[in-house]
């Protein structure tokens, strides 16, 4: 931007860029820093996942938390998505980091079916007891990320992207309300709408539905 300015005659420099750009709250969008933060106290799984071929709806689900940001301030958004068709089957906002939103999606998605395995990272809203226990009785396997490996959870972090690119950065949400409303909708578009070339140019919610067994009765939100 200084490059710029100055190839159009203005004498600036970068100091003043910065400090003009962070008063307007502009900043050039890339990946921010894990928001997960590890309670070395919760218990740690191993990673199930590597080298495991999906095959199957409702083999493998797991779950992810990123920033949404508002006008003023954040928001946090967590998601619950079935790996082998990339349906989201469950989502949450907060104004915290607080666990308890991410086991309200967690209990939400459960009344959806029931994955073998789940896997998250290493935070401690996942790691915590009142999230891990649910899995427990459940009888599914819980399988965490290895430490500063974002691949090991590849699709909820492609799910953020294609979120924040084809709806957050294109809007200003200048509340929670709003946020809700515009990631509802989003969300709404990419289960059934939006077709993914990696899924033979289906829509998520089609590719779940053709893999649950003909008997099977299930409830999509």
């Amino acid at each position: 931007m200084t490059a710029w300015l100055k190839t159009k005659g203005y004498g600036v420099n970068q100091k003043r860029i910065r400090r003009l750009l962070r008063k307007m709250g502009l900043e050039t969008q890339y990946p921010k820093p894990k928001l997960s933060q590890k309670n070395t106290e919760d218990k740690i799984y191993p990673y199930l996942l590597r080298r495991v071929s999906i095959e199957r709806v409702n083999q493998v689900w797991s779950t992810d938390i990123t920033y949404i940001r508002l006008w003023q301030g954040n928001v946090y958004l967590v998601a619950v998505m079935d790996w082998h068709s990339r349906l989201v089957l469950s989502w949450e906002l907060s104004i915290s980091m607080e666990s308890s939103f991410c086991v309200e999606a967690l209990d939400e998605a459960l009344q959806v079916a029931r994955p073998d395995i789940f896997n998250s990272d290493q935070g401690a809203q996942f790691t915590s007891a009142a999230f891990t226990q649910k899995l427990k009785e459940q009888e599914i396997k819980i399988s965490h990320d290895g430490r500063g490996r974002a691949f090991d959870n590849i699709f909820v972090e492609r799910l953020w992207r294609t979120l924040k690119y084809e709806e957050v950065y294109l809007k200003e949400y200048a509340n929670v309300s709003q946020a809700r409303q515009g990631i509802k909708a989003y969300l709404e578009f990419y289960n059934r709408e939006r077709l993914h070339q990696s899924l033979g140019y289906k829509t998520p919610e089609a590719v779940y539905r053709q893999g649950l067994k003909p008997a099977a009765e299930t409830t999509l939100n």
